[in-house]
């Protein structure tokens, strides 16, 4: 069976996706999922909070992969792929993937080229993490081409609330010229200040607006300088803070996915989007 690609999408930066694909990756894994964690932004924020510093130093990497795909040669993900002592799999990224997006203008089915890396592991794991670049450029379409699923992250913010409106089209747009299997699992609110007035009521009109149509997560990850802290010790929350809130809520946001995919499953609906 193949694995639940789910890429962690939102053109805005800042608002926890790498921190999101970090911990629900982890907490998959500690539920016994077999978890890949794919870093899809040059800027290798995911791979470096996952303890690796110095990414420019290393020998391969998801762009040596995809110019590979490209370039018609035979690839083997398992060469780039770094185990973490949390049980996940990374896939890293570098600034080499920086040129990858000039490249991929000229590249024959370009949107498709990370689909085809990741269809020589999607059958040894059970979930697949893709952290997207903050841009809605040729990356992030091809990000958007690989998953089954995306989740976006949103701070509860005005204008993260009307950035939406232009993701979910360009989510769309993929799903109707380039990916029919493509949902939206949900809208996940982040870096939430309950005590603040401001910020129920922007999280309010987020699923006032958009809760008819897409899924907006039970689960509200709090604002925490301890989760901003944890990318420096290349650990997941879990390890950092296991007893805080920020680990409590990515818990529960872990048993949301699952519970949406057996659902998705078992009723063969289009629950999630």
């Amino acid at each position: 069976m193949s694995s639940i690609i789910i890429a962690i999408a939102n053109q805005k930066g800042g608002v926890g996706k790498t921190t999101t694909t970090t911990n629900l990756g982890v907490a998959l894994a500690k539920l016994g999922y077999r978890v890949l964690l794919v870093d899809c932004d040059p800027q290798a924020s995911l791979t470096i909070s996952l303890g690796i510093h110095k990414p420019d130093e290393l020998s391969i990497s998801i762009a040596t992969l995809m110019d590979k795909v490209m370039s018609d040669m035979p690839i083997d993900p398992c060469e780039a792929i770094i185990h973490h002592e949390e049980s996940v799999d990374l896939l890293p990224a570098n600034i080499d993937l920086a040129g990858m997006e000039l490249k991929l203008i000229s590249a024959m089915s370009r949107e498709t080229i990370l689909r085809r890396v990741l269809e020589k592991v999607e059958n040894r794991y059970d979930y697949i993490l893709l952290d997207c670049m903050p841009s809605l450029a040729l990356l992030t379409i091809n990000s958007l081409s690989a998953a089954d699923r995306v989740i976006i992250p949103v701070q509860p913010h005005y204008l993260s609330a009307r950035g939406l409106e232009e993701l979910i089209k360009s989510i769309n747009k993929v799903k109707a010229n380039l990916n029919p299997r493509l949902l939206i699992e949900g809208i996940l609110l982040t870096m939430m200040d309950s005590r603040t007035l401001y910020a129920r009521e922007i999280a309010g009109l987020m699923r006032d607006n958009y809760g008819r149509a897409i899924h907006v997560f039970d689960t509200e990850i709090p604002h925490s300088i301890r989760a901003a802290e944890m990318s420096a010790e290349g650990k997941s929350i879990f390890v950092h803070d296991p007893k805080g809130k920020v680990a409590a809520a990515y818990h529960s946001l872990t048993e949301e996915v699952i519970k949406n995919e057996k659902q998705c499953k078992k009723n063969q609906l289009d629950i999630c989007g």
